[in-house]
């Protein structure tokens, strides 16, 4: 008889437990076949809202809709098998109430199967964070340079200079205690980062903060090189696949338009 063995997809608990250890290596994912093997690597894959910017071509994450997030949240939670899937809660999708926050987080959570979502904003967050917690919807901050609110901020700036790190401190400490089993902290000063990372009971997820995070987190398509012409100064590069499938791209146009492309391995009879 041949056995089956079962695959245990790690949970917001699982990935809170691994505070102070090893560090968590977590990307994002928005389709099928880089959600396989995305899973195959990291202990946590977020369907980004980015993905409006590296799926859908937009300016930034703002115009991105919740049936969007939703449409790739399916996609990446069927096509993986072991790591938690967080969804991105959209622009407008939560801010206006804790009661919309929860409908809508009920919503992505049915929809897509994943084990819990993410929202931007500090300590004004707190009360909804509280408020999902306590209803069985598992929560992961996100502080520092949070994109949503990009046009408030005036760009995309490092946050956490001056007295600004002590705003970030509140507003990490804040959630943490809310109830988040983890907190994103982007584009911070290294110092800052770490710090928190020391004094709140979350686990930190820095992007563009410090390796002393508990995990880090990059844009899948900036790792793989997808999009030569725009490089994040915190994101290495690890391959060059922008290049090389423009130049594959290229050369089957070549070949097609010299009538050299090789003939299919099946044809069909007349």
């Amino acid at each position: 008889m041949s056995q089956h063995k079962t695959i245990r997809r790690k949970t917001a608990p699982d990935i809170l437990a691994a505070k102070g250890g090893e560090a968590i290596p977590c990307l994002t994912a928005y389709t099928a076949p880089i959600a396989a093997m995305v899973d195959r690597h990291c202990d946590l894959i977020l369907v980004g809202d980015s993905l409006g910017m590296t799926v859908y071509g937009l300016p930034s994450t703002v115009g991105v809709t919740l049936d969007m997030m939703i449409a790739h949240g399916r996609a990446v939670v069927t096509h993986s098998e072991r790591a938690l899937v967080v969804v991105d809660m959209p622009f407008g999708a939560y801010e206006e109430s804790r009661e919309q926050a929860m409908r809508n987080a009920a919503r992505v959570m049915a929809e897509t199967g994943c084990g819990a979502i993410k929202l931007e904003g500090g300590a004004h967050m707190a009360e909804t964070v509280d408020f999902l917690v306590r209803r069985g919807v598992p929560v992961l901050g996100h502080i520092g340079l949070t994109p949503q609110s990009v046009n408030a901020l005036g760009g995309y700036k490092v946050q956490g200079r001056g007295a600004d790190a002590d705003r970030l401190m509140a507003d990490a400490k804040a959630l943490s205690d809310a109830g988040c089993f983890g907190v994103v902290i982007e584009k911070t000063t290294a110092s800052i980062a770490a710090k928190i990372t020391t004094e709140i009971a979350a686990v930190t997820i820095g992007i563009g903060g410090s390796p002393a995070c508990d995990g880090q987190i990059l844009v899948v398509d900036d790792i793989l090189g997808m999009f030569p012409d725009f490089r994040p100064k915190f994101a290495k590069v690890y391959a060059e696949l922008g290049e090389a499938a423009d130049k594959a791209i290229g050369a089957y146009a070549d070949e097609v338009r010299a009538r050299t492309f090789p003939a299919p391995v099946h044809t069909f009879k007349d």
